[in-house]
């Protein structure tokens, strides 16, 4: 594996354990939690397109990056209504204006949970 691409995935499992140990605290913060989900699934998209060598410019848009995969991780193309929704977590909620709820973190969660599976196991790793 590219050095780049190691190096993403590191950072994706650490958005991922830090937004799967604030979903479960006593007063959970949704929109980081969410904001911390699609940063995950970013990494593990833009990890795999770095290993696959295909370029990408900088975005948040995880339906851009899984289109630019050009079909090789067509598992997550029934996926496409929550990559689009996951996505506006990468921004808006950080900001006034936009805010998150448990069921957005939940289903930011499993979406990104299912991403992190299909690009891991394309990518060769276990699921550690």
């Amino acid at each position: 594996m590219k050095p780049e691409t190691q190096e993403g995935i590191e950072k994706a499992e650490g958005d991922r354990k830090v937004a799967r140990r604030e979903i479960q605290t006593v007063h959970p913060v949704w929109n980081v939690v969410c904001f911390l989900a699609q940063q995950c699934a970013e990494k593990y998209l833009k990890g795999f397109l770095e290993e696959h060598s295909i370029a990408f410019q900088k975005t948040h848009d995880l339906l851009v990056l899984l289109n630019l995969s050009g079909g090789p991780i067509s598992e997550l193309d029934s996926l496409r209504l929550q990559l689009a929704h996951l996505s506006t977590f990468g921004i808006a909620t950080r900001y006034p204006g936009t805010q998150a709820d448990k069921q957005a973190a939940e289903n930011a969660i499993q979406t990104t949970e299912t991403v992190r599976t299909v690009v891991r196991t394309k990518l060769g790793l276990s699921d550690g």
